[in-house]
């Protein structure tokens, strides 16, 4: 079964609410004891709660927006992520003058980018969610209903799992925006605005949280296709681990280790041969991803996610018929930084070079032109025997939120970083392993012990995952992202300079600080 929910979107939320302020719109006048005597209704809950990381509202692509403040297609979860973790980097730009837009381009937002606003909303919107299925999921609300015992089993899993969904934003919420506002199931909806707690505090709940679930959640490879499962646990305990020092000030990559050789031990996962089938529409047959966002061209319709990874980097001479869509966006491009850290343009040496350079300039004269930039052909609405997706406007390509390759970058990383549990050998022949699979096999890409350095992993994590929603913490865990690294156009300047420290957080929204009391705002903001 490809797409597990097809992230439904008919299933109508109750009395949702998010952080203080987020203009939701009611979406029904039925009540909870009614709807959810009806058992079905606990699996299309859940899956309206994956949902939200794809679509924007209701009905797809636009219109019942869940959040009606800004347009529909810019709410979009993963779209917002994905710019904020991309665009104020070394590895992209947009060239749309939409208000906010170039500001993320050049590190020069402020509280009031749109922008950020989104990503913000949309953390809480998805906290709010995963707080209301828990609400309406215990055991007492299931006897008052008379579920049956028989089901209870898989709605047990289903709370395991929007618990997860509930750690994943709040990851987000305090990589992107430090101390946050923080509310769990235990907060009557209606109750006081919710008080501001240190990131480090939300961090502890965070890797409490993922513990206590790691028993109830399917082992891997055992669960439907687009739901969690231990593995992406695990990944994602392995992301907070590697990320502590920067959260909470304490080394914690003994643990990343520990979670990350979980992973390996399972033996659910294998790379990809063929690095650009990982982006294509049948990417869901890999044994390389731990865990992805399902997308389809005829049920999950947005004009975020896939849609607007896939249609944004298409312009120029590009043919969109080749990307399986019906026209490009000309919206995205590379910055010289990203291709110089490949050894030739043309991806004849490095598969991962995707680069296309035909009537494109490598440097970027003005950043609102589409030609200034080499485009990224990485995404692709076409599957690896090259048919087209179901849909030219929607994308039948998978989101890969966490794969393997990734995790083995992580480990090689850990262990350098001075993490017990590993040791160097593995974690060389993990990165060679990776490098391989770019050299088509071969071993000319192969380096050696004394080449593994932190400045080479950043690289060669930037060579593997680009436009893969990791640059932005991965700078900042280097600290490369604003006081030390340079690269064209940073600072809002061609050649780049450093920028404000920070920056390293982003502002929380100004309508925010006015809705609720209890917020302060980041320094510098």
């Amino acid at each position: 079964m490809k797409k597990i929910f097809n992230v439904a979107l008919v299933f109508l939320l109750i009395a949702v609410t998010a952080c203080t302020d987020l203009d939701l719109k009611p979406k029904t006048t039925s009540t909870a004891d009614v709807l959810f005597t009806d058992e079905a209704s606990y699996r299309r809950f859940i899956a309206r709660v994956y949902a939200g990381l794809a679509v924007t509202g209701q009905q797809g692509p636009a219109g019942q927006a869940d959040i009606s403040s800004l347009d529909e297609g810019f709410s979009n979860y993963l779209r917002q992520y994905w710019q904020l973790q991309e665009l104020p980097t070394d590895e992209a730009v947009i060239s749309w003058g939409d208000d906010g837009l170039q500001p993320l381009n050049v590190q020069t937002w402020d509280s009031q980018n749109q922008f950020v606003n989104a990503i913000y909303y949309r953390i809480f919107f998805q906290v709010s969610m995963a707080n209301e299925f828990l609400r309406e999921s215990t055991s007492a609300k299931l006897d008052e209903r008379g579920i049956r015992a028989g089901i209870r089993g898989e709605i047990d899993r289903y709370r395991a799992e929007a618990r997860f969904l509930r750690a994943l934003s709040y990851w987000h919420g305090i990589d992107l925006f430090g101390d946050i506002p923080f509310y769990t199931e235990e907060a009557e909806i209606g109750s006081a605005a919710p008080e501001q707690i240190a990131r480090a505090t939300v961090y502890d709940f965070i890797v409490g949280e993922l513990s206590a679930i790691e028993s109830l959640l399917a082992a891997p490879g055992e669960n439907e296709y687009g739901r969690v499962d231990q593995a992406a646990l695990w990944m994602l305990q392995a992301k907070l681990y590697l990320n502590s020092q920067v959260y909470t000030g304490i080394d914690r990559n003994t643990e990343a280790i520990t979670a990350l050789n979980k992973i390996f031990d399972s033996n659910e996962y294998s790379l990809t041969d063929n690095y650009e089938h990982l982006f294509m529409t049948d990417n869901h047959t890999s044994s390389e991803l731990i865990w992805s966002i399902p997308f389809d061209g005829e049920s999950t319709q947005t004009w975020g996610g896939m849609t607007f990874l896939t249609h944004a980097p298409v312009g120029g001479t590009m043919d969109a018929a080749e990307f399986g869509i019906n026209g490009g966006w000309s919206g995205l491009r590379t910055r010289s930084s990203l291709v110089d850290r490949f050894p030739d343009e043309t991806g004849d040496l490095d598969s991962r070079a995707l680069f296309w350079t035909d009537g494109q300039t490598k440097e970027i004269s003005s950043l609102t032109t589409f030609g200034d930039g080499y485009a990224i052909t990485k995404y692709r609405n076409v599957s690896s025997d090259g048919i087209p997706g179901s849909d030219l406007d929607h994308i039948d390509t998978d989101y890969p939120m966490f794969r393997l390759a990734d995790a083995y970058l992580m480990y090689a990383e850990a262990v350098l970083r001075g993490g017990t549990g590993g040791d160097a050998a593995t974690a060389l022949d993990y990165v060679n392993t990776v490098r391989r699979r770019a050299y088509r096999g071969a071993t000319t890409g192969d380096i050696t012990q004394g080449d593994l350095t932190l400045d080479f992993l950043l690289d060669e994590r930037s060579r593997e995952l680009y436009w893969e929603a990791t640059r932005r913490t991965d700078l900042i865990r280097f600290n490369q992202f604003t006081d030390n690294g340079v690269w064209p156009w940073k600072g809002n300047v061609a050649e780049g300079k450093t920028t404000e420290s920070f920056r390293n957080l982003l502002p929380i929204p100004a309508n925010e600080l006015m809705a609720n009391p209890n917020l302060s705002q980041n320094q510098g903001y």
